[in-house]
């Protein structure tokens, strides 16, 4: 039996009983319920009702998600390009009017996430959709919960196609992951940041943590890092996992974040406190 963490919707191994804890839940930058770990499964959460909802983001970009939803909640993005789809950032459930939708669209190239919180049931994605590989930076591979064959390591960077390419940046994980998709936005480029970077209620700034529910923050240096890893991709326009938009000019957005954060780091504003 595959098994799903019902607060991060992470997907096990087969077997024959949950796990004890989840281990992507015990970390510090995650958190287990009041009453305690508990587990679900595919079957489970069909005879809920639960189901996947479709919306277009924007040309060439869907959003999907869990209804109601499961785990994190977070919205899968698909992008299609002449070459194929890539999912990233796959929800913790599957079913067959979402599989017939992504099909659709073309061959699925992959699925991928921006960091261990977004596994999902990405190994059920990629099955239904024909095997394709999971992608997964090779300095996270320990927080893989489903070893499968389909699991494939990348380093700094991955090609899926022409103008779609995934990039290591760090951060939140070691393997913390984006997508930078060149065509996006009208050819000004699209950044899939995942919470690497996490556009702000103001819609004029971002923000940067080691763990968002348990407010860890990181260093300004490493925050620096992450923004000038970024300011190098194709990009104008910055989606994290949950649907959240910086619409444009996101680069200079990006930049004035990460000043801001470096500087509150060093005490620069110590005296309005």
């Amino acid at each position: 039996m595959i098994w799903i963490c019902a607060t991060c919707a992470v997907e096990t191994d087969d077997l024959p009983a949950p796990p004890v804890e989840c281990a992507v839940c015990e970390d510090e930058r995650q958190w287990v319920p009041e009453d305690g770990q508990r587990w679900t499964t595919l079957e489970e959460l069909r005879e809920a009702g639960t189901r996947i909802t479709v919306t277009e983001v924007e040309a060439g970009l869907w959003g999907l998600r869990a209804q109601p939803a499961v785990g994190i909640g977070q919205q899968t993005m698909v992008v299609r390009t002449p070459e194929g789809v890539l999912l990233f950032d796959c929800v913790g459930y599957v079913d067959e009017a979402a599989l017939d939708f992504v099909r659709s669209l073309g061959p699925t190239l992959a699925v991928a996430a921006s960091h261990p919180h977004m596994y999902g049931v990405q190994t059920e994605w990629a099955r239904a959709l024909g095997d394709v590989p999971v992608l997964v930076a090779a300095p996270d591979a320990e927080w893989v919960r489903r070893r499968d064959c389909l699991v494939e390591l990348y380093d700094e960077r991955r090609e899926l196609a022409p103008g779609l390419t995934l990039h290591r940046v760090g951060g939140h994980f070691p393997g913390q992951a984006v997508v930078e998709w060149a065509a996006g936005a009208d050819g000004r480029g699209v950044l899939l940041a995942g919470d690497a970077v996490f556009p702000n209620p103001d819609r004029r700034s971002v923000s940067f943590m080691r763990s968002y529910p348990n407010r860890i923050p990181l260093s300004g240096n490493v925050v620096q890092r992450i923004a000038g890893h970024l300011e190098g991709l194709h990009f104008d326009r910055l989606y994290n996992n949950f649907g959240a938009v910086v619409p444009s000019d996101a680069k200079a957005v990006l930049r004035r974040s990460a000043d801001r954060h470096a500087a509150w780091a060093r005490g620069d504003f110590d005296h309005l406190t």
